[in-house]
This record gives structure tokens, sequence and C-alpha cells, in this order.
């Protein structure tokens, strides 16, 4: 496929995107506002970017899944319906694209022959269905998350929403984003660019809470709202752990895969050399260990934690949620 189809091909996308948002924030009328607020040139070329270069496909998987959040709240079953649809043909048409999101499946052959079937579980009726997907770097972990909660027909919730949202809730996206705090967590490492009076103006702001602290218990109430009063899916953020502490019911699921396999996957899909994925791989685990271990007093993967611990590269990411879904008991509409 030549350049300049893929351009249209990308730009055509993009434009309906745009305008799925703006129709969705018409018909709502909401507060919230657009997801994209941006002019609409400059929101197409961005929009197409992120179509071209892969490995930023889940910025973009982040939007389209703020667009679906708010479309699902529309109460006119008509109106839900076309844009819904309007939606999934988007969705349908980019999972198409070569390298898009999910398209570099994480299987190993070999192993699948040795699978058994997972067990079924039921949840309550009467509770939400709170699902909490924590994963190695590498393991498809966002994909299957991603796809399992389109699947299901709930919201789906990642750093880059959350983000978002605390920012529409009118906190100041300097002082609580998630994503910045998390990326450089070092709770106890010094940090030579801050000033003692920038710090001691950090705790008066915060009630006597470092920077780090305020943004991971902001989160937390954040977390415990979106889980009494929806269905979603959470990947990360220590929502299992900050769920269980608040007797909130919920599915914890944790995905890993063989290091060899994980490698494998980044290098194909960040266009890394063996060398550069192993470093990569390793310096993420290692930040979602410090973070979850530090905040939650528990040990990050292991399997007494979770509901469910599994596998990805025995089944891929199709068979991976068909699993998933097994144990919740759920069947797509």
């Amino acid at each position: 496929m030549s350049d300049k189809i893929n351009k249209e091909i990308y730009t055509k996308l993009a434009n309906r995107i745009y305008d799925l948002d703006g129709e969705v924030y018409r018909v709502l009328g909401s507060s919230l506002g657009r997801t994209f607020t941006g002019n609409r040139d400059t929101t197409i070329r961005t929009l197409s970017m992120m179509m071209y270069t892969k490995p930023d496909g889940h910025l973009l998987r982040s939007e389209l899944a703020l667009i679906s959040n708010m479309a699902r709240t529309i109460k006119d079953e008509s109106e839900r319906s076309r844009l819904m649809t309007e939606y999934d043909e988007i969705l349908k048409e980019i999972e198409q694209l070569p390298n898009m999101f999910g398209s570099t499946d994480i299987i190993d052959a070999e192993r699948v022959a040795l699978n058994l079937a997972a067990r079924r579980e039921k949840i309550s009726e009467n509770d939400h269905l709170v699902i909490c997907i924590s994963r190695t770097q590498g393991s498809a972990g966002n994909d299957i998350g991603f796809e399992l909660a389109d699947n299901l027909h709930i919201n789906y919730y990642d750093v880059e929403i959350f983000d978002q949202v605390l920012k529409r809730l009118e906190a100041e996206k300097g002082d609580v984003q998630d994503k910045e705090n998390f990326t450089e967590f070092n709770k106890y490492g010094k940090k030579s660019h801050e000033s003692f009076r920038t710090k001691l103006k950090e705790l008066n702001r915060y009630h006597g809470l470092n920077k780090q602290d305020a943004v991971f218990f902001n989160m937390s109430d954040l977390i415990c709202e979106l889980a009494r009063t929806e269905d979603c899916l959470i990947m990360g953020r220590c929502a299992d752990a900050i769920l269980k502490n608040n007797h909130i019911p919920h599915i914890s699921i944790f995905i890993s895969a063989p290091l060899q396999v994980r490698t494998q996957r980044v290098m194909d899909v960040r266009n890394m050399d063996m060398k550069q994925a192993v470093r990569f791989l390793k310096k993420m685990d290692k930040q979602h260990r410090k973070y979850y271990e530090f905040y939650t007093g528990e040990k990050w993967g292991k399997p007494e934690n979770y509901d469910l611990c599994i596998n990805s590269a025995n089944y891929g990411i199709k068979e991976t949620i068909d699993v998933i879904k097994r144990l919740l008991n759920q069947q797509t509409q």
C-alpha cells in the first residue's frame, strides 16, 4: 500500500473520529466537553500521526475509549445505538490497518497445546462489574483490557484517560497527572532540582502530603467512585488493592508472559533490537513493581493477590479474552 493511499485512509478515519466526537457532544449536550478541543486541522493531523506511528497507538485507543464512554451515557436508545454503531465501524477499520494496536499477537504455539479450560466463576448480579488488570510490560495486557471492555460494553480506563478525567474535574493537570508521577516514581530518591521552598510549598498545598502521595490518594478516590457507580475495566493504578481495602467487589487479573516472548513482541511493536527491548521491559516492570508495592504493601504479581493469573502467550489476545469471559460468566451482547 503506497504512502499516498495510507495517508488518505488515515485522514479519512481521523475525520470520522473527529466528527463522531462532535456528534456525541452535540447529542449529550454535556458539560464535560469534547474529547478534542483543538481546531479541526490540527486534530486531524494529530490523529493521523497516532495511526501512522504504531508505538503510540495506545494514545489513539484512549481517545476512542473516551468517546465511547461518553456515548454509552446517552439516554436516547436510538441515538446511542446510532453513534455506537459508527464507533464500532471506525474501530473495526482501525484494527484492520497494518500493525495497529492488537494486530501484533502474543502466542506461544508449543504451549497452547498444553492449556486446560479455565473454570467458570459467577459474580453477584447486584454488584457492578469491575475488572482490575495488572500486567507485565509487553504481555499485551493493554490490548486485552481494551478489547475485553469493548466486548462487554463497559467503560475502559487507563492512565491517559484518568489524567483527562481528573483534569475535567477541575484539578490542575500539572499537579495531579498520574502518568507523570508514575513514570518518575522514586519515593525516597533525591530530587536535586527541587528546592526546600518548593517541597514546603507542596506540603502546604496538599495538606501535609507530598505531591506523589497526593496524586495517589486523589486517584484512589476516583477509582472507588467509578467502581461504586458503573461497570468498568481499570488498567493498573493499584486498583485491585485500592478496591480491596475499601471493600468494593471486583475481579482482579494479572497478565504476564515469558520474557523471551515479551521481548520478541516489543521488538516487533516498537522496532527495537533485542538489547533495547530487554532493557525496556526490565525498566518498566521495575517501575510497576516499585509503585505497586510501595502503595499497597503487597507483592506485585504474586498469584495469591489476584482472582486470575494468566500467561497470555499460552492463548494469544483473542483466546485470553475468552478465558477471562468464562471466568466472569459473561457473554457479549
